[in-house]
């Protein structure tokens, strides 16, 4: 079967939000060996939207279709899919009663435009929705199944799993057979990946997909076969040969993040960190604590932005800040020892670099807007590198974090500590070797 996604808003052409429900459904249907073939964005036009239903109609059988199901003047996926195919408009009492009750539950009124949202094309079949006022439905035409689901994710991913999947399963019948996973890769470049990789996966039945999501890199293996036991075989193979080609660039497989990999890491080993951020303001802290986990393995950490706070806080003499700066090697293993001695840690992980916009002045020395600095400290040592990172403040913030977070999970796996190689440093090591 061939599927298209169609998300319907002004607020996504315009930007205003990131369109994350195309990447949601089109995962949900790789789940059922169906293959999403187009993506779609449409305005809140009438005649927009009818051409792309009619375009959809020609060129797929699934039509997954998100948005334009509320109480408002703009929401018109019902009715413009209604002109589309020369269908009715009927109001479906159930569903009514159903909104009413709705608001009942809430101790309010319901206000007369939200029973729009009982109205629905003739044909139709209702899907319900137990957490908000906007059922689905879906409209056969032809070998054409339109879904129309609402925009807001938590209501359109419970109706997908409830709603929709169920019936796609049933729909599909023996074909060929996908499978595919997502491998995480964090220190390498996009293009330097596909450079590495470019004896894989190059053609037949097995196919390689490149995302960025930065500071990170996706890679999307992708095997085809008349079974799914042949799809595996096939998956597992090409998995496995990125794997030993890339080593561990590859951190996860799945929905599994960096953090979330070295919070597994600490807990399996039995250790602890606590860590010294200075350029990163508390995001290695953020992003270790999200984890429900964190309390097994996380001892506290230091925001310590200036050069008294980093005396006055970690300890570290002030005969280091006067000698070399805040900005300095020396300073950032300073840093590291001085939390992890503090917190009583196994491990001190510690930053001080310069995010911008503007150079900063210290110690009578101009510091480059990009420098950071990285210092992890354990039991057998202190590793500290200098990194050089042309990017705006955000993205350099989280790259230097990342970095530090990165250095955890290698250390814990007894694998060499080195920086990210995708863009300009000094120190750290080279991208793999083919």
């Amino acid at each position: 079967m061939k599927a298209e996604v169609l998300t319907i808003g002004d607020e996504l052409l315009r930007g205003e939000i990131v369109d994350s429900n195309k990447s949601f459904l089109s995962d949900r249907l790789l789940g059922l060996d169906i293959e999403t073939r187009f993506h779609a964005s449409v305005l809140d036009d009438p005649d927009d939207m009818k051409d792309a239903f009619l375009r959809a109609e020609g060129r797929s059988d699934v039509i997954l279709v998100s948005g334009g199901l509320g109480p408002t003047r703009d929401d018109l996926t019902c009715e413009a899919l209604a002109e589309t195919f020369g269908r009715e408009m009927l109001l479906d009492e159930a569903s009514l009663e159903t909104l009413r009750g709705f608001f009942r539950g809430l101790g309010r009124e319901m206000a007369e435009n939200n029973a729009k949202q009982a109205w629905f094309p003739a044909g139709s079949e209702i899907l319900p929705n137990p957490i908000g006022t906007a059922p689905g439905c879906l409209l056969k035409e032809g070998n054409a199944w339109f879904f129309c689901m609402p925009g807001v994710p938590r209501e359109l991913y419970k109706m997908m799993d409830e709603q929709v999947m169920p019936r796609l399963a049933d729909r599909r019948g023996d074909g060929q057979v996908v499978r595919a996973t997502l491998l995480r890769t964090f220190g390498i470049g996009e293009s330097n990946l596909d450079e590495e990789l470019a004896d894989i996966a190059a053609s037949g039945d097995v196919s390689l997909g490149f995302r960025t999501a930065f500071p990170d890199n996706y890679l999307r293996p992708l095997a085809r076969a008349k079974t799914a036991e042949e799809a595996g075989r096939l998956l597992a193979q090409v998995s496995d040969a990125i794997r030993e080609r890339l080593g561990p660039i590859v951190y996860a497989e799945g929905d599994e993040t960096l953090p979330a990999v070295v919070a597994r890491l600490l807990s399996e080993h039995g250790k602890s960190i606590a860590v010294a951020e200075s350029c990163t303001g508390g995001l290695i802290a953020q992003e270790l604590t999200e984890l429900s986990s964190a309390s097994s393995f996380f001892l506290g950490g230091v925001v310590a932005y200036t050069g008294a706070s980093k005396v006055a806080l970690l300890g570290i003499s002030e005969g280091v800040i006067a000698e070399h700066g805040s900005v300095s090697e020396a300073t950032a293993r300073a840093m590291a020892e001085g939390v992890r001695e503090r917190f009583g840690a196994d491990f001190g992980l510690a930053t001080t670099g310069v995010s911008g916009p503007d150079p900063v002045v210290d110690n009578g020395v101009e510091r480059p807007v990009g420098l950071a600095y990285v210092a992890l400290a354990r039991e057998s040592g202190t590793h500290c590198e200098e990194f050089q990172f042309p990017l705006d403040r955000p993205r350099h913030r989280q790259l230097t974090a990342h970095t530090a977070i990165d250095w955890v999970r290698r250390a814990l796996l007894e694998v060499p500590i080195v920086g990210p190689s995708l863009l300009e440093k000094r120190g750290g090591g080279p991208p793999p070797a083919r």
